[in-house]
């Protein structure tokens, strides 16, 4: 009967569906009634401030600095991750030597927890005698430089880690997107005489749409949640260099106890990636080739 199946398949799903709505749908409501009041303390109440929380931040230097830097973090990250994480894939999905660890060192940093891939990248970052500054002493005769401690380089050293991190995850989906498509295609495009540039891009690469929008929805989260080495390795700092909207969150809400000021910030940010997706979906879509 339809109305017994009907309820079975609701059964199934109220448990998914209680956990979705205590640990996702309902912080996300009561953040954003939080943002509308200020910050209770001890001896004064919360009290109703309505947008006022919203117009501090926009009148707040950090959080533009914070903004700014998360933007340059996500534009860098997304495409780099993505573009190496195929790159990879298409690398360890023919016939080369060592495939087999080549895929277990591609995939390696993925299964690090990202405060050990923070501390091993400190070692690396480290002045002087760190690897990293004794790759470039070798090869371009560079002195000493204090990769996370400069404003200059900063933010690019931490835009280093997350796609180091990230890059092979993604090779992951590439690659078994990789083999699921039918061989025949390319025999086809052999046949007819294509360039392997032209397999790639006429062939390959529409079959991995899916495949990419998927990606790419993740890469773009990440863009604004990954920020645990952050933390760990800078905290934001040399002078909010690195300083992103997430880590400003926690700065607001755990160190200098605004709670009223790290909810709105914290509703700016999901209203952005509610739209981002948004986005994604409605529109990148349709570009998509499932066929």
């Amino acid at each position: 009967m339809p109305g017994r199946a009907t309820l079975h398949a609701w059964l199934l799903l109220t448990p998914a569906l209680v956990l979705l709505v205590a640990f996702t749908h309902y912080p996300a409501v009561a953040t954003f009634w939080h943002s509308l009041f200020s910050t209770p303390r001890a001896n004064r109440p919360a009290a109703f401030v309505g947008a006022e929380n919203y117009l501090y931040l926009l009148d707040d230097p950090i959080f533009w600095q914070a903004l700014t830097n998360n933007a340059i973090y996500a534009l860098a990250t997304i495409p780099l991750s993505i573009g190496l994480a195929l790159a990879m894939a298409l690398w360890v999905n023919g016939k080369v030597a060592g495939r087999t660890a080549l895929r277990i060192a591609f995939f390696t940093p993925t299964v690090l927890p990202m405060i050990a891939v923070a501390n091993l990248w400190l070692f690396f970052f480290t002045p002087d005698y760190g690897l990293l500054d004794q790759v470039t002493r070798a090869l371009f005769g560079w002195g000493p430089t204090n990769w996370i401690g400069s404003r200059e380089t900063a933010l690019g050293a931490m835009i280093a880690v997350a796609v180091w991190k990230e890059a092979g995850f993604f090779m992951i989906f590439y690659l078994a997107a990789l083999q699921a498509i039918p061989p025949n295609l390319y025999e086809a495009a052999a046949i007819e005489g294509a360039s392997r540039a032209r397999v790639f891009f006429r062939v390959t690469l529409p079959l991995l749409g899916p495949t990419t929008l998927f990606i790419l929805v993740n890469a773009v989260i990440n863009g604004f949640r990954l920020v645990d080495h952050i933390i760990v390795m800078t905290r934001g700092g040399p002078d909010n260099a690195t300083a992103l909207l997430l880590t400003y969150v926690y700065e607001l809400g755990f160190r200098f106890w605004d709670t009223a000021s790290a909810s709105a910030l914290t509703v700016i940010l999901l209203g952005f990636l509610a739209l981002t997706a948004a986005f994604q979906f409605l529109v990148a879509e349709k570009r998509v080739h499932y066929r």
